[in-house]
């Protein structure tokens, strides 16, 4: 089928492509690339450079599905411009859904947050619990949820709520947790946490780009919100996960992020879903990548960093 794909150039994306393209199906990739563009050249993926707030109509035709990943992401990042991540993070998306019923475009499956609900007390955040975001990137992500569900009636709408995604991929990502301690640990031989005690969901980025050709495969699950995260772990935690594997220290320092929440993923796997990975794997991953030679420490890895210097100087 013809699948567009949003940010496709992204952490995310760029696995998620090479998947899909493995799976048979036709990638049209949008994204202002940013960060880069590690995608290779196949002749089933047409790639364009573009703004999502400036798609044009003509994109949409012919496509079946869609997979919505390109937004601002994470909350240092979207504090860089609030007023541009609105645009970004929800008026864009509404423009996509109008776009996509006018060319009759079957499913939207659209890349949330787990971070919608704030902080919780809750052994078990589920879908059903109050959202209370607590920065603007979490109500962007909470707007853009809600404005996509209106659309319900008209064009099958999966909002996918993702833990932390851990893991490798050629646009790689070295500021999300795992990634981060677990390279901090093979270069510098020592891991700085920050508080510790934040207990954050997981979810290796084999099994997120698998949670999303699920929905592909599941086109009549009914549409709605969808957790995705295996594993509730607290920071300090993850960084003895790293010790055990790699010879360091780790050093503590205290945190004003308050941050703290787990998601429970029942209702993604009563649907059929299983994971087949974790942590563990992706710390394992890391580490063999870099023994290869094959993980450089790139600026653009880093998404705010990278940002401050090459699109708000």
């Amino acid at each position: 089928m013809k699948i567009l794909i949003t940010g496709g150039c992204g952490f995310k994306g760029t696995v998620l492509i090479e998947k899909l393209l493995e799976d048979g199906h036709e990638i049209l990739n949008i994204d202002n690339r940013w960060f880069g563009n590690y995608l290779d050249d196949h002749p089933r993926l047409k790639n364009i450079k573009c703004d999502i707030r400036d798609m044009k109509v003509d994109y949409f035709y012919g496509v079946e599905r869609i997979i919505h990943l390109a937004n601002i992401a994470n909350d240092p990042a979207v504090d860089l411009n609030p007023v541009m991540s609105w645009e970004v993070n929800v008026l864009a998306g509404q423009r996509l859904a109008e776009n996509a019923i006018k060319s009759g475009v079957k499913q939207i499956i659209y890349a949330s947050s787990g971070s919608v609900y704030g902080i919780k007390d809750e052994e078990k955040v589920t879908e059903e619990l109050d959202l209370v975001p607590i920065s603007v990137y979490n109500k962007t992500k909470m707007v853009a949820e809600r404005v996509f569900l209106s659309y319900s009636d008209r064009v099958q709408i999966h909002c996918i709520r993702p833990a932390t995604v851990c893991g490798l991929s050629k646009r790689m990502r070295l500021d999300v947790s795992v990634n981060l301690l677990t390279f901090q640990a093979l270069r510098n031989k020592k891991i700085t946490v920050f508080g510790g005690s934040q207990t954050r969901p997981n979810i290796h980025i084999d099994d997120m780009i698998r949670v999303y050709e699920h929905f592909l495969r599941n086109f009549e699950i009914k549409s709605g919100f969808f957790n995705a995260g295996f594993e509730n772990i607290s920071i300090l935690d993850i960084a003895k996960l790293i010790k055990s594997k790699i010879d360091c220290e780790i050093e503590v320092k205290p945190s004003n992020d308050p941050r703290s929440y787990r998601l429970d993923s029942s209702k993604l796997m009563s649907t059929g879903f299983e994971p087949f990975k974790g942590i563990s794997d992706a710390i394992d991953e890391i580490i063999n990548a870099y023994k290869k030679g094959l993980l450089e420490d790139k600026e653009e890895f880093y998404t705010v960093k990278w940002m401050k210097k090459n699109q708000f100087k």
